[in-house]
């Protein structure tokens, strides 16, 4: 059996591999990457491809069983992408894919999950097994923030009490990796997210908990919170994007209390003290 994994240099497709190389062998792990350079110290076999050129796709899969379609980075290209590696999948005879998808996409007010449905109805109509995994938010989103709180003094956003049920990115890597290996998981759609939730005040409390530093979280306008992410040198549309995704975590969009992803990992989910430990300055 031969498992591939698209993306497999980025941040959530190293954690898949070294989670399925605690399952299978090496040899039974095809990592996919544009820059094969970058895929050099995976320890496993790795292919070019390239979203973007679907002449490349198809020889790469070859002899590919299963197949892990981590969603391309390229927000608003992402639909044309996701549909060139399934039309090369089922061309090169793939069996199966699992694709990581968004938390709640059919329903979900985030900007980001237009493209996300779109890939999950392409992946129903193309006639391959499938098993769709809708990744809630990764702890890190928020805790990659910590430095900047700290020099701060203060954590700032636009999600007000809005409830955030996430989980490590080794949790959701570990999910893929469980659910690529294991059975019973076609046709299937799991909504993915951490056991406990809490708000960015709890999070900024906890901060300062650890740090004993009082760190608060100040609640701005989505403009206004758009505004500072741009003047720190984010491009203004994914300034924009990242503070609508805050307005959104405050209407219930990151929330989730179905607990699939403890029972695919077989364990409670990564509590949030504990990514923020790990992001503290050492």
């Amino acid at each position: 059996m031969t498992i591939a994994v698209t993306g497999a240099t980025g941040q959530l497709g190293r954690l898949v591999i070294d989670a399925l190389k605690q399952k299978l062998p090496a040899n039974g792990i095809l990592a996919l990457a544009r820059d094969l350079h970058k895929a050099a110290d995976l320890g496993v076999p790795a292919r070019h491809i390239d979203y973007n050129a679907p002449e490349t796709l198809e020889k790469a899969l070859n002899g590919v069983e299963t197949l892990l379609l981590i969603s391309s980075s390229e927000i608003g290209h992402r639909a044309v992408q996701h549909r060139n590696v399934i039309a090369a999948a089922k061309a090169a005879g793939v069996a199966r894919i699992v694709y990581t998808s968004l938390l709640h996409a059919d329903t979900s007010p985030l900007s980001l999950a237009v493209e996300h449905s779109d890939t999950e109805a392409a992946l129903k109509a193309s006639g391959l097994r499938y098993t769709i995994l809708r990744n809630g938010w990764y702890t890190e989103n928020y805790t990659g923030s910590v430095p900047s709180a700290l020099a701060n003094g203060a954590f700032v956003g636009s999600a007000g009490e809005g409830r955030i049920a996430s989980a490590s990115r080794a949790d959701y890597a570990q999910a893929a990796a469980e659910v690529v290996v294991g059975e019973g998981h076609e046709g299937k759609t799991y909504e993915l997210s951490g056991d406990e939730s809490y708000t960015l005040s709890d999070l900024a409390a906890e901060v300062s908990r650890q740090t004993g530093r009082d760190i608060p979280y100040n609640d701005l306008p989505e403009a206004v919170y758009a505004g500072i992410l741009e003047s720190v040198g984010l491009p203004g549309t994914l300034a924009a994007a990242i503070a609508s995704f805050d307005t959104a975590a405050s209407k219930g969009a990151l929330h989730d209390e179905g607990r699939d992803l403890s029972r695919l990992i077989g364990r409670p989910t990564t509590p949030m003290s504990a990514t923020v430990a790990a992001a503290l300055p050492g």
